[in-house]
Formats: C-alpha cells, sequence, structure tokens
C-alpha cells in the first residue's frame, strides 16, 4: 500500500463520512460539492462541464490524456448494517460501495497532485452521477469533457472477493442490462362473481410463470442469462378483482444475440400468454446499459503489470450485475476491474446489509495511481 498511515486514516474518515451521507442518483448535490471542496483544497482544477451533479476534475496538462473513473450515487434502501457511520439519511444507503470508489479518487487525486511534476500528460478525475439510473455515464460524455481522452479505467468492489483481490479479465466482466415494465389489463369485477370480468391478477400470474422458460429452453445453456422479475402489484383490497396489474424487472446478458432473442421471446411469451387469457398487455421495453467490455491489449498490459506491485491478482467470473461504464467504453478504449471488498459469503451488491471493509481503501488507490502513470507511459511511447 502506497500511502501513509495518516492519509489512510484520513481516507477512513472522509469515506465514513461520505456513508453517512448518502445521496440518490441526479440528486447528489452536497456530494459534488463535498468532492469539489476537498479537490480544490489540494489546488486540483475542477472543470467547467455544466452538469447539476458530478464533476470532472483535472491534474497535469498536455497529451495523452487519461481519465479514471468513480461513481458517487446511493440506493433507496434502508440500511440495516449496524455500523457505527451507517446512513444518516432515512431510506438512502450506500448498499453498491460507491462510498469506497470516490473515497479511492479522492485518495489517488492526493498522490498524483503531490507527483504531479512527474506527470507527462493529463489525468481527468471523474466523478460520476447517476450510475444507478444507467444515465450518468452518458451525461459526462455528452459535456464533450473527455473527447481528447485516450483511455479511461474504473473498477467496482466485490463483497464476495477478499479484501484487497483485483480481479481482471478481457472483453466482458459486466453484463448489458435491459427493464421491462408490464401493464395487464383486464376487466374488474367482484371477487364473488370472478365470471363477470377478466381476471388481470391470473393472467400476470401465468405469463410470469411462463417467462421462466425464456432462458432454459431458448438459450444456449453454454450462455449467462438472467431473467428476474422483481416487483408485482395489483389491486387494493380483498373482495375486488383489479382492473390492471403490474409486473417489472430486467434481463441480463452478455451475447447481442442473446439479447436480440430474449427481448423477442420476452415480447412473444408475454402477449401471447396474455391473449390466451383474455387480457391486453402495455409492454414498456428499457435500455439499461451495454455488456461492459474490457479491452483486450490494455487488459493484458494491465494484468501484468499490476502482478508486479500487487500480490493477489485473478481472472475474475464476470458478473450478471451492469455497470454504465459500458457508456465509456463504447467510445474510449476501456478497462473496469474487481476489487474484493469483503470475502466469501458476505451480503453482496445492493443488499441492505452489506459492508465493505476499509481496508479495500489502500489497494483501491493503488489501482488508480498504478494504472495512471502506466496507461500516460504506454500513450506517451505511441505518440
Amino acid at each position: 500500500m502506497s500511502i501513509s498511515p495518516e492519509h489512510y486514516d484520513e481516507l477512513v474518515v472522509i469515506r465514513h463520512y461520505i456513508h453517512e451521507h448518502p445521496e440518490l442518483s441526479g440528486e447528489e448535490v452536497a456530494t459534488t460539492q463535498f468532492l469539489t471542496d476537498y479537490l480544490t483544497g489540494l489546488d486540483i482544477a475542477v472543470l467547467d462541464t455544466g452538469l447539476k451533479t458530478g464533476l470532472v476534475a483535472q491534474i497535469g496538462s498536455g497529451q495523452p490524456v487519461i481519465a479514471l473513473r468513480a461513481d458517487i450515487d446511493a440506493l433507496p434502501i434502508i440500511e440495516n448494517t449496524g455500523l457505527t457511520f451507517a446512513s444518516k439519511h432515512a431510506g438512502v444507503m450506500h448498499a453498491c460501495g460507491h462510498d469506497l470508489h470516490q473515497t479511492s479518487l479522492l485518495g489517488a487525486a492526493k498522490l498524483l497532485k503531490q507527483r504531479e511534476a512527474e506527470i507527462q500528460g493529463t489525468i481527468k478525475l471523474i466523478f460520476q452521477q447517476a450510475e444507478e439510473t444507467h444515465v450518468g455515464a452518458n451525461e459526462v460524455l455528452e459535456t464533450g469533457v473527455l473527447s481528447d481522452v485516450a483511455a479511461i479505467i474504473g473498477f467496482h468492489n466485490m463483497p464476495d472477493l477478499p479484501v484487497g483481490q483485483i480481479g481482471l479479465r478481457d472483453k466482458g466482466i459486466m453484463a448489458a442490462v435491459d427493464q421491462f415494465y408490464v401493464t395487464v389489463n383486464g376487466t374488474g369485477s367482484h371477487a364473488a362473481y370472478p365470471n363477470q370480468g377478466v381476471d388481470s391478477i391470473l393472467a400476470l400470474s401465468a405469463i410470469i410463470t411462463s417467462l421462466q422458460q425464456l432462458v432454459s429452453r431458448n438459450i444456449d445453456p453454454q450462455h449467462a442469462v438472467v431473467v428476474s422479475v422483481t416487483h408485482v402489484a395489483a389491486g387494493n383490497t380483498w373482495n375486488v378483482l383489479p382492473d390492471k396489474a403490474i409486473f417489472e424487472g430486467t434481463i441480463r446478458t452478455f451475447a447481442p444475440e442473446d439479447r436480440t432473442l430474449a427481448k423477442k421471446r420476452f415480447y412473444e411469451i408475454v402477449e401471447n400468454v396474455a391473449a390466451a387469457h383474455g387480457v391486453s398487455v402495455d409492454i414498456d421495453w428499457i435500455f439499461g446499459t451495454n455488456v461492459t467490455y474490457n479491452d483486450s491489449e490494455l487488459s493484458a498490459v494491465m494484468f501484468d503489470d499490476m502482478k508486479n506491485w500487487h500480490e493477489d491478482v485473478v481472472v475474475p467470473v464476470p458478473s450478471n450485475a451492469g455497470e454504465d461504464f459500458a457508456s465509456y467504453q463504447e467510445q474510449i478504449p476501456g478497462v473496469f476491474a474487481f476489487i474484493g471488498s469483503n470475502g466469501p459469503g458476505s451480503p453482496g451488491l445492493h443488499f441492505s446489509n452489506m459492508v465493505v471493509k476499509d481496508e479495500t481503501i489502500g489497494v483501491a488507490v493503488d489501482y488508480y495511481v498504478n494504472n495512471a502513470f502506466l496507461l500516460l507511459k504506454r500513450f506517451s511511447l505511441k505518440k
């Protein structure tokens, strides 16, 4: 770990403060101000992007330009960790570890600023808003502030990996994400006279059950695809069959052909089962993110170099979770890694009792700093 004990202690305090004060996607106003104040206190320039929340800062000047990214938003989850620094904002929690991500990038920013004389080029620091709603990365890209960036890196903590273990693989490391919201339109009636209506709840139940065959009977068994219905709602009382019922959820894929097929079969199953039950359906299909797809050349270079300064570097299993870091990778060669933050058997991402261990901070700071210099050197040689 390259950070001093004093610097580590400072970052622990910062991380605990951020964890106590989480803000939802697009609402990270106080978080953005906190980050801005810390960076300007280090005499690091914060660029004028016009973003409502989130920020991009800059260290160094000239070419090449590389970018380091951390996300800053939290989730609408009631915290159940029992931590002394648990969320003070009711119903909002850093249940994905974004408090760790932004703290680690702040730690890297301080070290990089101290070593600015060694920086041959420019390092842009992205503290990105609204990752959980899949819009933040595109909002940053639309500002044009990354138009000169040659490469971008990021990471996500993984609670089920040992603390500090770094996982990196080329190509797909996190899944493509699609969302669906379906309204089932029946005809309401008294519960005692179901023959006088068309039961939206019965139809909804049949549709959801039928969707379970989408993966098992349509997708290559060697491919990873997930269909999850996560929210169901219908009715207001015990003795009335409602007019409408809704369900929503997500589909996760890695291969483009699987993504296309899953959507096609989803529509066919939902519409045909609905027709068999005499109801109509409205389907809202919401694009989330593409596959987080690592540049093969850069991944290999980073993997080999990380083994020189860190003893626990592995090739991880891809995650079915999604990341809007994929949006950067569609325009800029990029690499995204996992860093272990607790250990096997620990509560996972988005769990109300997920705990990220502070000891992860040092490795995450090293990941940013060492790879920043590696990429600057690599792209300087290509000029």
